[in-house]
């Protein structure tokens, strides 16, 4: 976070013993918690420790005392600026979880140990860009380092009774950083240089990181709750007693969209620096035990960020309104408890902030030796070692001790740093480093998504990110605190003002941060994707590009397979014990044995092995220096560019393959639903058919049992009376014609659905057949009482039809209208017109109408709708499927066009002949 330099604290009001007697204690706890967690783990018993809240309270080592403290600072001087700073991290973790889980599975594939390790091994195991990688990450975090040192050292003062002038820095041995430094050192190196295998977890730091996370999390809370309860009562109390401040304090609680374009700066850089921090790529991404965890830590971590930022503006508004006007804000935190008389709390926060610096130096320092000695140091050792001295001299020594030698320079660089710098130097150091740090993004996701991406193009991003980042961010703080050359921020290198370090080709009047992040990110994109356009990828870049990039696809050992190079088993037996020692070594050999059902270890090593052990030392020394290494006890080592090809190849045939595959699955979706919805269809059918048989067989059942008990009473009595005889042989008559004209209404539509049924065509006039219609069903309509309305018009309207069929299909209509109609107003209105090729007969009444979820059956051969099923009028159901099947031979139509409550408007289209058009 950004301030002013921490410094400038009130009177303490505990004594500097009470304050070192409670911090050794603290820091006795620390070394007990990470000696019984290292304990259990050994012991095969991490319980807790291997869990995902454990994992996800580690993650928090982002937030430093900077952050602790400086939060409350930045939101007294600039209100919600401060939030940024949390929810970058937020909407990686909730957004981008997937692509931590790829940074997890391609780190646990080829045993990565650090950000350098990672971009160098994309990049074909490139050494050299895995030292410009250390040194720019040693370079943007020392000072951040010092930052740490500085903040507790000041906050010591500010909780304890030293006067902050007689606690500047003297002699080094008088210097609170000092002892800190020295026991975090102490710390880093014993429960950090314990196992040559970088990639192996850091049980004992981890619990202790999680733990301090808490701590900080509580102390935190802590002062927020004294603030709720002092100037409340409740939050909203603390908020009203601001808002009777007016104007003055409005800014806390408001955004200013001025100050948007640095907001979103410091959003962007705290996403990346989630992830390029080299003590965040640490935990996140080396010590997870297992990648399921990232679910948990997708909403947990979130939420861990929420609490610690609760506070924030509270604290704020009781620092501003309860201190002098001089205090500095970044050490409100401790001394609104102490302007309450709460001392117990006041060392509360500072154990809070001492935990935040304490975890973030510890885990930073570990990073940073890991990849000084695997990246820098090393391959200089085995550079000066000839080559078959590498596999006699032990070397797992040597490494431990380099590790520990750069713990100490880390450390001492950082004091280094915190001695020299002036206050104001350190005030936006944190921002500073993001920036620094986040020029590693476009690498490292360039490396997971881009198959283009070169070494090359890598390394020459990397190089202009970081040498404009020094020049716009770096320099002017030391050129403002009286460095020489002055007069190069106002006038620019030999006086080109368009090179000025802040107003870099005429960018003036921007914000420093947004200035610096802008021009670095135009010189490292613009490198990277320049130079990569520009060369071609060696063949190790192809393979590693493709393992990389395709990590969730590829099979374990499938980078054994480019590599031509034998070495015999005793050789690399002896490397690996040389290096981590003989019980480990003898564990890697036999659990690859056993992998590979007893395989021979004694003769010439197969590639696999030679890759698998490969993979093995790079966990310890690095990948560049595994293959240094590697290379020094192998024969012939080249890399077969047709295999590379061939996994290049599978990997696009899989990729293919998937999404083949996604497109068939998504097809068979549609078919499916389709099928469903057809399936959905012919039971229902099938239900229809069902009722229309069980219905045809009422309906020839009825006049068959009438006909039959009528002929029976005429057989069995001979003195039947003449006139009950003759109506007893005319209902006879007429239920043989009903039932008649029902077998013919299904013989007729079977054979027009065969095309059996043979049509006279000739051209008559509608209007014609029309009135031949109304005047057969004038005398039922006036039975039922339905009133028949006729426009037929007076244009000649002719058709190519047969006469009787078209007849039969009006009187059906006509008949249906008022068969179903009953209504005390009954009507039927129909009407003729010619609309250019379009003869069009419509009939409307105002019966029942047609229901809507029977407008797409009734014209099946088995149905009759729903509105007319309960009906007193009887029918077959067969006559608008027969109907429908006459206007086809026809090359016309009948749809339902209208159908609401209050009836239903069929209409009859039929073609006009093109003579009469």
């Amino acid at each position: 976070m950004t301030g002013s330099g921490i410094g400038g604290a009130g009177q303490g009001i505990l004594s500097a013993g009470v304050v070192i007697a409670v911090s050794l204690l603290y820091v006795a706890l620390l070394f007990a918690l990470a000696f019984m967690s290292d304990r259990r783990a050994r012991s095969g018993r991490p319980g807790l420790l291997a869990s995902p809240i454990v994992y996800t309270l580690s993650i928090a080592v982002y937030c430093t005392s900077w952050t602790f403290y400086g939060a409350v600072g930045t939101a007294s001087r600039s209100g919600l600026e401060f939030l940024p700073i949390y929810l970058g991290p937020t909407v990686v973790f909730i957004g981008w979880w997937t692509v931590l889980r790829k940074l997890v599975r391609i780190s646990k594939t080829h045993r990565i140990t650090s950000i350098a390790d990672f971009i160098s091994s994309r990049y074909g195991k490139s050494g050299r860009l895995s030292v410009v990688v250390t040194l720019f990450a040693v370079v943007g975090t020392t000072p951040y380092i010092a930052l740490q040192l500085k903040a507790v050292a000041a906050t010591f003062l500010a909780v304890s009774q030293v006067n902050p002038a007689e606690g500047a820095p003297g002699s080094l041995l008088t210097d609170t950083a000092f002892w800190v430094a020295a026991c975090m050192a102490l710390f880093a190196i014993i429960f950090g240089t314990r196992n040559v295998g970088a990639d192996e977890h850091h049980p004992g730091i981890v619990a202790a990181i999680a733990f301090e996370s808490l701590v900080k999390l509580v102390a935190l809370i802590s002062v927020g709750l004294l603030v709720v309860l002092v100037l409340g009562p409740g939050a909203d109390g603390v908020y009203a007693r601001g808002a009777a401040r007016g104007e003055e304090l409005s800014y806390l609680w408001t955004f200013d969209a001025e100050v948007a374009p640095r907001w979103l700066a410091v959003f962007f850089l705290s996403g990346a620096a989630i992830i390029c921090l080299p003590r965040q790529f640490q935990v996140a991404v080396v010590e997870i035990e297992n990648e399921r965890h990232l679910a948990t830590a997708a909403w947990l971590f979130p939420l861990y960020l929420f609490l610690i930022s609760l506070f924030v503006i509270p604290i704020a508004l009781a620092g501003l309104m309860l201190l002098p006007s001089h205090s500095n804000p970044d050490l409100f935190v401790l001394n609104v408890p102490i302007a309450t008389g709460h001392d117990w709390l006041a060392l509360l926060a500072f154990i809070g902030g001492f935990s935040s610096a304490t975890s973030m130096v510890i885990v930073a320092s570990i990073a940073l030796s890991i990849m000084l000695s695997n990246h820098v140091i090393m391959p200089v050792v085995f550079g000066l070692q000839p080559t078959q001295d590498r596999v006699g001299v032990g070397l797992r020594g040597q490494i431990l001790w380099v590790r520990r030698f750069s713990i100490v320079a880390i450390f001492s660089l950082a004091l280094i740093y915190y001695r020299i710098s002036a206050p104001d130097a350190l005030a936006s150091i944190g921002l500073i480093s993001f920036t620094g740090v986040a020029q590693f993004l476009p690498a490292l996701l360039g490396g997971l998504y881009w198959r283009g991406a070169t070494e090359r193009g890598a390394l020459t991003g990397l190089l202009a990110g970081f040498g404009v980042w020094a020049y716009t961010s770096l320099l002017p703080p030391l050129l403002s605190s009286g460095a020489s050359a002055p007069g190069l921020l106002e006038l620019g290198p030999w006086g080109l003002g368009f090179l000025r370090p802040q107003a870099l080709f005429g960018a003036a009047g921007w914000d420093p941060l947004v200035h610096a992040l802008f021009w670095s990110y135009v010189a490292n994109i613009g490198g990277y994707v320049a130079v990569s356009l520009c060369t071609r990828p060696g063949p190790l870049e192809r393979l590693q590009n493709a393992l990389f990039i395709d990590a969730f696809r590829q099979l374990p050992g499938d980078d054994a397979r480019a590599w031509q190079r034998s070495a015999t088993a005793e050789d690399l037996y002896n490397l690996t014990e040389r290096i981590l020692g003989r019980e480990r070594a003898y564990r890697v050999f036999s659990d690859y044995a056993t992998s590979r059902a007893g395989a021979r270890l004694d003769l010439e090593a197969d590639a696999a092995l030679i890759a698998h052990v490969e993979r093995v030392l790079a966990g310890s020394v690095g990948a560049a220096s595994a293959r240094v290494l590697i290379s020094g006890v192998t024969k012939g080592e080249t890399i077969s560019l047709d295999e590379v090809i061939g996994i290049l190849d599978e990997t696009q045939q899989v990729i293919e393959y998937s999404h083949r595959l996604e497109a068939q699955s998504q097809e068979l979706e549609r078919t499916a639903g389709e099928l469903r919805r057809a399936n959905e269809q012919l039971k229902r059918l099938d239900k229809l058919k069902d009722d229309f048989v069980s219905r045809v067989s009422h309906e020839l059942r009825t006049p068959m049992t009438s006909i039959r008990a009528i002929s029976e009473l005429l057989l069995q009595y001979d003195d039947i009376p003449e006139d009950r005889k003759s109506r007893s042989i005319e209902t006879i008559a007429k239920e043989s014609q009903r039932l008649s004209r029902l077998l013919d209404e299904i013989l007729d539509l079977a054979s027009m659905t065969e095309g059996a049924v043979a049509f006279s065509i000739t051209e008559v006039d509608v209007a014609e057949v029309l009135q031949e219609a109304l005047a057969a069903v004038q005398a039922y309509a006036e039975q039922r009482g339905v009133v028949i309305e006729a426009n037929l018009g007076e244009e000649a309207a002719t058709a190519q039809v047969d006469r009787g069929r078209l007849t039969q299909v009006f009187v059906n209509l006509l008949s249906n209208a008022i068969k179903f109609n009953d209504k005390a107003d009954a009507y039927v209105r129909v009407s003729l017109s010619k609309d250019g090729g379009t003869i069009r007969c419509r009939f409307a009444d105002n019966g029942p109408g047609i229901p809507e979820a029977d407008r797409e059956l009734i014209f099946s051969k088995f149905t009759r709708s729903s509105s007319v099923a309960t009906s007193t009028a009887k029918g077959s159901g067969l006559g608008l499927t027969i109907s429908q099947e006459i206007m086809h031979h026809f090359g016309g139509r009948i749809a339902l066009t209208t159908s609401e409550g209050n009836g239903a408007t069929f209409t009859v289209t039929l073609p006009v002949p093109q003579a009469a058009q």
